[in-house]
């Protein structure tokens, strides 16, 4: 067992080192224990020149029949989840470890306590189906309990007026986590900095995903079997879409990867990814013939044009739809081992009969956000 006592991000007894920096003691011992885990975590806050102090103790019992027991004490390498580029291929490759883990402990298991005693917010200022039930689910299965707000912007004290800052100091006092998705770019980096609870940013405006990029890449890597050389055609919205956005940071830590741009005029992929792809030399092309580069990729990752980031301009919006469709005339195009993905919802850019062809890996894609969010609350509050 390892018990470990570390600072939070805020500050370090003693307050001589700088923020960010980690410290502590640890008491060496095997990773997994078969039955039993005490995890000891200390967090030291500096608020208003003051030191205070949070621990909590998490006695868990963990006993999972025929499946690797979740054990916790080493700290994750992240606070917060806020961004694509946070990541590297080591901290990559160590969620995906876990995210297996927790596909076990889901098929296999009636579920852990590993997180018995925490509670996680989930905030959303925007709708959301999938990331915010795939969260509370991940909570709950991993024996903790949520905190919910479907719709923020609307019930919550933002229509009174309330900050942003405000609304999750509140919220910190209430949970061990805060999962938020808002409607303007940054808001994950601003809730982060005015808080000590870990922060997970479900999608901020036209900003990133970055739990989806992970979910999106672990998929890849499931269906595909490899993540270095592999050709990912990027489809439809690409000036909005947040998920492609991240999914490209991240696809650019891998080695000899080709993404291929395929989008209208209106909802082409901005520049600043465009830039970053080429300072990492990653070969990128823009393509306007979605059934040339069908036959060229392993992936072919369609989305939706976005109504709502639109505003008045319906016409730009009619101009956009319906473009790209990926239907039967697409899938017999491809190659036999390629698959198709898409972060949903749907609307008409996927037709239904698609669904059948065993390509069609979408709903597969979404059951992994299950695993990959399971993943990413054990580390973020108990460590591996």
């Amino acid at each position: 067992m390892r018990l470990a006592i570390h600072p939070s991000r805020a500050g370090i007894l003693g307050g001589s080192s700088p923020p960010d920096t980690l410290a502590g003691w640890s008491a060496q011992g095997t990773r997994h224990q078969p039955f039993s885990l005490v995890s000891l975590v200390s967090g030291v806050s500096r608020q208003s020149g003051r030191l205070s102090m949070r621990s909590r103790i998490h006695s868990n019992l963990v006993g999972i029949q025929n499946t690797s027991t979740i054990s916790a004490g080493k700290k994750f390498q992240l606070d917060d989840l806020i961004e694509a580029q946070q990541f590297d291929r080591e901290i990559l490759a160590d969620i995906f470890e876990v995210a297996r883990e927790m596909e076990k402990v889901e098929k296999n298991s009636p579920g852990s306590q590993v997180l018995k005693g925490y509670l996680m917010a989930t905030l959303f200022y925007e709708p959301s189906t999938r990331t915010r039930l795939s969260f509370e689910s991940a909570m709950r299965r991993l024996g903790g309990e949520v905190l919910t707000t479907e719709n923020a912007r609307e019930f919550s004290s933002a229509a009174k007026g309330e900050t942003l800052e405000d609304t999750i100091r509140t919220v910190e006092g209430y949970s061990d986590i805060i999962v938020m998705r808002h409607f303007e770019s940054g808001a994950a980096k601003r809730a982060a900095a005015t808080t000590e609870v870990p922060v997970i940013n479900a999608g901020d405006g036209p900003g990133q995903h970055p739990t989806q990029a992970l979910l999106d890449v672990y998929t890849i890597d499931r269906e595909i079997g490899k993540l270095d050389g592999i050709k990912v055609a990027l489809v439809g919205d690409l000036a909005n879409g947040r998920t492609v956005r991240s999914l490209a940071y991240l696809l650019a830590k891998y080695q000899d990867v080709k993404i291929y741009l395929v989008s209208p005029d209106v909802v082409k992929m901005k520049d600043d990814i465009k830039d970053y792809l080429t300072s990492q030399g990653v070969e990128w092309k823009e393509s306007a013939d979605l059934m040339e580069v069908a036959s060229k990729c392993d992936v072919l990752y369609q989305t939706r044009i976005q109504r709502e980031r639109f505003g008045e301009r319906i016409d730009l919006y009619e101009e956009a739809r319906g473009k790209y469709i990926v239907d039967h005339a697409v899938l017999n195009a491809m190659q036999n081992h390629a698959v198709v993905m898409h972060p949903l919802p749907r609307l008409d850019e996927i037709t239904v009969d698609v669904d059948a062809d065993p390509r069609a890996a979408y709903f597969r894609q979404a059951k992994n956000g299950l695993y990959i969010r399971m993943a990413l609350l054990k580390l973020l509050l108990v460590g591996w």
